[in-house]
């Protein structure tokens, strides 16, 4: 081994020491032997090993790391660091600011073990709570992370949008008399972009010419297509097609696999054929139409068959806003800033479900806190009628399936949001107990972020998806669609199912600033793929059928 790689497995092992919050005089001998080790001007491997003790710097413990490292090409103490340290913790090393220390407080106080939480939390406004983590560090943080996940190939799609329709309008400037039309994931409004593509009428050298005099590197050639990635790190797909075939380019690209294969199959149809417009393909085979978004799963064909598809729910649909924080819990705005921007963007009410007190990271209320913050509700409804702000509490479901707060506490809410935040390393038995039993509470009238995943950064807890429907429509209990772009949770791939047993959907923005009630629109975007009407989304309710909603959800409560 080098002196470097001595040096930096010292490095990395008085870091993990910090982060495990070891004896620090331990951790700080192994970082100055590091710098010592780095700074040497002869390399260890060429030292007989009894002399290495007298070199300076280099005491007896680090002196037999040197030796077991250079004999075995491994450091023992520092294999049992890494194994016992989430990976998630560990990469944490590579942002920007995050010191040993600081990952300290995130992982052993804040409970917080990946990258993508971590931004998470700085989204909710989380890291503030904390000593050392003032605004300016929050916001740094935050930065320095997305920088980071911007390395890595995969975006969500919101991280992707603005980008995505900048650049297509680039294209159209630099090439104004051809077509480039975006397709793939990203037509078919996929949560997760790998890679955006477009098809166009352009010849492909003109294109590549284009990209590679833009510093762009060619990533894949095939004869008909190719794949740039600039500095941004995002893959960019161009499919070539005359212009009498583009239609049939377009729709063949704006499949996923398996709708395409069974359309093939049902139809007979061949990329080759020409039409127009999207429209006349389904025309052609007497199927009703079927929108890119909806082209995922080979049921859908049947169904367009039969029956048109009817119309689904759309970001003009949201009446009100389910499912907020404010500056009572973790939340940036008042209740009064959020009601009042509700107002502005023509929605009919608000629902303020701020954390319950289990949740002391984020500054969850307390009974004496609940009551105060209540009587400010009544106070703004009055000023503000005929707004409505509507009294609810996102009540920690605990880990025996029970909910924060006893009856007596819980019924002073119009509505109770009921949703797992810790603890959520389970197997499927143990989260299926605790969210059955959460369920099964009279109080329970929506269940939020069903799986607490976060995408590209935590899997959610496994969960039986048929129970928890079956369970929902038995109790009158709402299936939140999480619409926060890194969670979209309940995943749009089981809400069909959902549909299939009456249940009710609620996209939800999850909002803890002003700002987050555009996510609403993420939500749809997901909700339109599995076919969501504005009918069977609560947060489509008019503030009248809310308030019909409201008053069955206290009827049921045995109390």
């Amino acid at each position: 081994m080098t002196n470097a790689e001595i040096a930096d497995n010292f490095s990395f092992l008085s870091k993990l020491m910090d982060i495990h919050r070891e004896n620090s005089f331990k951790a700080k001998s192994y970082s100055a032997a590091a710098y010592n080790i780095d700074k040497m001007s002869v390399q260890l491997s060429t030292v007989e090993h009894h002399k290495i003790f007298s070199l300076k710097g280099i005491g007896e413990s680090v002196g037999q790391k040197i030796i077991e490292q250079l004999t075995t090409g491994q450091l023992q103490i520092l294999n049992e660091y890494i194994e016992k340290t989430p990976q998630g913790v560990i990469e944490m090393l590579r942002i920007k600011g995050l010191g040993p220390k600081k990952i300290a407080t995130i992982w052993h106080e804040m409970e917080i073990e990946t990258i993508g939480e971590l931004l998470y939390a700085c989204n909710e406004n989380r890291l503030t709570l904390f000593n050392g983590f003032g605004a300016k560090t929050q916001q740094s943080v935050k930065e320095n992370i997305e920088f980071y996940l911007n390395t890595l190939g995969n975006y969500l799609y919101q991280q992707l949008e603005t980008y995505v329709l900048a650049f297509q309008e680039k294209l159209q400037q630099t090439f104004p008399h051809k077509k480039f039309i975006i397709t793939g994931a990203f037509r078919r409004q996929l949560e997760i972009i790998e890679r955006v593509e477009w098809v166009t009428t352009e010849n492909k050298i003109d294109v590549k010419n284009f990209f590679v005099k833009n510093n762009y590197q060619i990533q894949q050639e095939e004869e008909n297509y190719i794949v740039f990635c600039g500095e941004e790190n995002v893959q960019l797909g161009f499919y070539f097609s005359e212009e009498n075939n583009l239609c049939s380019q377009l729709f063949a690209t704006s499949c996923s696999k398996e709708f395409l294969e069974a359309w093939i199959n049902v139809t007979g149809w061949s990329a080759l054929e020409k039409f127009s417009t999207e429209e006349e393909i389904f025309q052609e085979f007497n199927i009703n139409f079927i929108p890119s978004y909806r082209r995922e799963f080979a049921t859908v064909i049947q169904q367009a068959k039969q029956n048109p598809l009817p119309a689904t729910v759309s970001a003009n649909d949201i009446k009100g806003i389910i499912h907020s924080h404010s500056t009572w819990s973790d939340g940036v705005n008042t209740i009064e800033e959020m009601a009042n921007a509700c107002v502005l963007q023509g929605l009919e009410y608000l629902v303020i479900s701020d954390h319950s007190k289990s949740a002391f990271y984020a500054q969850g209320l307390s009974v004496e806190r609940i009551v105060a913050q209540h009587q400010q509700i009544d106070e703004l409804n009055k000023k503000l009628f005929p707004f409505k702000i509507f009294k609810s509490i996102e009540s920690d479901i605990l880990n025996d399936g029970s909910l924060d707060y006893d009856a007596e506490i819980l019924n002073k809410f119009d509505i109770v949001i009921a949703s797992i935040h810790s603890n959520l390393k389970m197997n499927e038995e143990k989260a299926m107990m605790r969210l059955l039993h959460a369920i099964a509470n009279p109080f329970t009238s929506i269940l939020g972020h069903l799986t607490g995943r976060l995408l590209l950064s935590r899997n959610g807890y496994p969960a039986n998806y048929e129970k928890i429907f079956d369970a929902c429509a038995e109790h009158n209990v709402v299936i939140e669609l999480n619409a926060h772009p890194r969670r979209l949770d309940v995943d749009w791939r089981f809400i069909e199912l959902a549909l299939s047993k009456n249940n009710l959907i609620s996209i939800n923005p999850d909002a803890h600033a002003i700002e987050g009630y555009k996510d609403c629109y993420y939500g749809t975007l997901v909700a339109q793929k599995a076919g969501l009407t504005k009918e069977q989304n609560l947060s489509s309710y008019s503030l009248e059928q809310f308030k019909i909603f409201v008053e069955e959800q206290k009827r049921k409560r045995k109390f």
